[in-house]
């Protein structure tokens, strides 16, 4: 009697066994997508820490990190946040924008969308997009750009800056100045 219980219990599992591995979930795979459009690395909710012979340049944080190896590109999304820092360590100035990107090979940050800059002084810079160059440690953009510092407001299309926006230049400039 017992063999025969167990027997039971052996066919019953071999028969719905395989039902069961018919409700296994599958993977989602997009069409049309080449590996050549596929990140190498993804991560999410990341910290990238950017510097030149040990020395912090850049702390970015982002919601979504893709790294793609051959194009030297890593691509941030979802939030981006990034504070810059000064040969001696002294954060100068912190970016944020809805999203951005990094060159790889030059360390060159870019940020895109809704992007804010806000320098050590209380200095804000507004634009749509925002490159830093890394060698030169300087901020550029050909696009509308606004600076609100504590004693004028001035916009124009096109700009160059140190990191901490204390030396500015724009250029095509239109504003508000308060003359003493």
């Amino acid at each position: 009697m017992k063999y025969g219980i167990v027997i039971f219990f052996y066919v019953l599992i071999m028969l719905t066994g395989p039902i069961g591995c018919e409700q296994r979930i599958r993977p989602s795979v997009v069409e049309g997508i080449t590996g050549d459009e596929m990140p190498d690395q993804e991560s999410w909710d990341s910290t990238i820490i950017v510097s030149d012979d040990g020395v912090i340049s850049a702390i970015i944080r982002a919601g979504y990190i893709a790294v793609f190896n051959d194009k030297m590109v890593t691509l941030l999304e979802n939030g981006v946040h990034v504070d810059f820092y000064n040969e001696e360590g002294h954060k100068t100035s912190t970016l944020v924008s809805d999203r951005g990107e990094v060159n790889d090979e030059t360390n060159d940050i870019s940020g895109f969308g809704n992007v804010i800059i806000e320098g050590e002084d209380g200095t804000i810079l507004e634009s749509e997009e925002i490159h830093w160059t890394n060698e030169t440690e300087r901020i550029h953009t050909d696009v509308f750009v606004k600076i609100t510092s504590p004693d004028e407001i001035i916009q124009g299309y096109g700009m160059e800056s140190d990191a901490s926006l204390s030396n500015y230049t724009i250029y095509r400039v239109t504003g508000q100045t308060r003359i003493e």
